[in-house]
């Protein structure tokens, strides 16, 4: 049966078990988008290609599985790597399909003809550019394996209209069975074990910073397994994904926000980096922020990350999962002493830092006040997606306080904003019967607010809280205190009616001046068949301003 390039790209998604695409139509994407109407693909076309981008980008972080856009040559392209270029940082897997004109790759001027591969190779872990229709299965699994192994991360094909509209004969590739997925080194070595037992015994203040890698890995279970066992602490960088689902004493929070952490990367004598980067989140793990007698044992499946940022003394090119049920039951049949005091004494030094913004916050009209109004609602099936400096901060210091959910969502590593709205219509495709809560600040939330129309549009209704403090709030705070009032430079809005853009663009707007009227208004706002935006006014107040 003659099928088009097109119609073996679209065979081959859905074989990979893709059921929708973020998209932006234009030069080079008719063909694909005929396709998956004809293979029932469902286009989710948005206004931006920034927006596409971060869809398929929180889509892939949510769930662990290879996100879709598609979006047209040129400009097109560079516009969707702001989303790619966020999947780099938090390494999910992501596939940036990019369309091209006939002819495209002979350096003859077609029309937008630029190196689209060259520029996305710096940020995919794979990219090419498809010069026949006969390649297109091959490398689009090639990609998807790209993309799922070792450490998980963004992929990118430039197709042209040409290789995309030629007639060719189904594959026989169709014919086999095996589907890309996360594959992880399931070999551990014993010697290593047993190394890092002693080590973990002859320690006196153990940490664990965890971090995206043991969600991906799905180690979650594993590593609390752990560190009961140990009774170590345990951290997470701020932006990577959580790893502590339930409300657990042993984990204090997240470390290297603005808004600071306890003192424990500085005293601690052995640290457990697992499924996490060395960045400046972690002090890079060298002196000040550690002690250069410090024992770094790092676990990840990626064997390239071992040496990324530092060399441990100890690591383990492997699954989270696997090396923590290792340890586990290496120690307790070793009868290890647990560490019970130093976990008892980071437990009351995470208490006392916390402190200073439950009372410090309670006296201001800032974003405490809306975060509080959201913590009661915070159950299980509620995804909670966090976009902004200021209300990011505030989120974190109040929310994740004895546990980090993995259906908690942020930008991620790069600590990008922007990303929240489209991340929320995601959310919406992966939990369609889940109410989905965007927490916002105000200028987080204009950069893709057109996409409020492609939500309503496409029936994915979600609730939006925008903290609207009119100013870019976290860097008006650091300018305050830097170079005082005559020092606040380009960092401050006019004031802006969210709720009646909300409405302008076809949603429900809401303006709450009362905070007390905040809860109920989420509650009835999760019911509602379009999306709800409640704009609350607040103060300029970021949680390192509180001393």
């Amino acid at each position: 049966m003659a099928l088009t390039g097109a119609d073996l790209l679209v065979l081959e998604l859905k074989r990979q078990g893709v059921t929708w695409v973020s998209t932006v139509c234009g030069n080079g994407l008719n063909q694909f988008h005929q396709s998956c109407q004809k293979a029932s693909i469902r286009l989710i076309d948005t206004h931006n290609e920034q927006a596409a981008a971060y869809m398929a980008d929180a889509y892939a972080r949510l769930t662990g599985r290879v996100g879709v856009c598609a979006v047209s040559s040129g400009i097109a392209h560079s516009n969707a790597l702001t989303g790619v270029a966020n999947a780099f940082f938090d390494g999910s897997p992501l596939l940036l399909l990019t369309g091209a004109s006939a002819g495209y790759g002979a350096d003859r001027g077609v029309f937008q003809e630029f190196n689209q591969v060259a520029l996305a190779e710096p940020i995919c872990k794979f990219a090419k550019c498809v010069g026949r229709a006969s390649d297109i299965v091959f490398l689009t699994r090639q990609a998807f394996a790209k993309a799922l192994g070792g450490r998980p991360g963004p992929v990118h094909l430039t197709i042209p209209a040409d290789v995309l509209e030629a007639e060719v004969e189904a594959p026989n590739e169709f014919q086999k069975e095996n589907i890309s997925e996360n594959s992880y080194n399931e070999s551990v070595e014993p010697d290593s074990v047993s190394k890092a037992v002693s080590v973990i015994e002859r320690s006196h203040n153990p940490l664990i910073i965890a971090g995206s890698g043991v969600f991906y890995a799905k180690g979650q279970n594993p590593m609390i397994r752990f560190s009961e066992a140990t009774a170590i602490p345990i951290v997470t960088p701020i932006w990577d994904r959580g790893a502590v689902d339930k409300p657990h004493p042993n984990f204090l929070g997240v470390i290297g926000a603005v808004s600071g952490e306890p003192r424990l990367i500085e005293d601690t004598d052995l640290i457990i980096l697992a499924g996490t980067r060395v960045d400046y989140r972690v002090g890079y793990l060298m002196p000040p922020k550690v002690s250069e007698k410090t024992f770094i044992i790092r676990i990840d499946n990626d064997a390239c990350e071992m040496n990324q940022g530092i060399e441990p003394d100890l690591c383990f090119s492997a699954s989270p999962s696997l090396v923590f049920d290792l340890l586990t039951r290496t120690m307790v049949l070793k009868g290890t002493t647990p560490h019970t005091k130093w976990l008892k004494e980071a437990q009351e030094r995470w208490q006392l830092f916390r402190s200073r913004w439950i009372e410090g916050g309670r006296l201001m009209n800032s974003g405490w006040h809306i975060v509080k109004a959201i913590q009661p609602l915070l159950e299980e099936d509620i995804v909670l997606l966090i976009d902004g400096g200021n209300i990011g901060q505030w989120a974190h210091m109040l929310l994740a306080t004895d546990h980090y959910p993995a259906n908690w969502l942020t930008c991620g590593a790069s600590a990008v904003v922007g990303w929240g709205l489209p991340g929320a219509m995601a959310a919406k495709l992966v939990y369609p019967n889940r109410p989905v809560l965007l927490l916002s600040g105000d200028g987080s939330f204009g950069f893709t607010i057109t996409e409020l129309e492609s939500a309503v549009r496409q029936d994915l209704p979600f609730v939006a809280v925008v903290a609207n403090d009119r100013a870019w709030g976290i860097v008006v705070s650091d300018q305050l205190k830097r170079y005082g009032k005559e020092g606040v430079i380009a960092s401050r809005f006019g004031s802006i009616r969210y709720d009646k853009t909300a409405e302008a663009l076809g949603a429900r707007g809401v303006r709450i001046e009362n905070l007390k009227e905040l809860t109920p208004a989420i509650q009835e706002g999760f019911s509602a068949n379009v999306p709800v935006v409640i704009d609350v006014p607040i103060s300029i107040l970021a949680p390192s301003d509180i001393k």
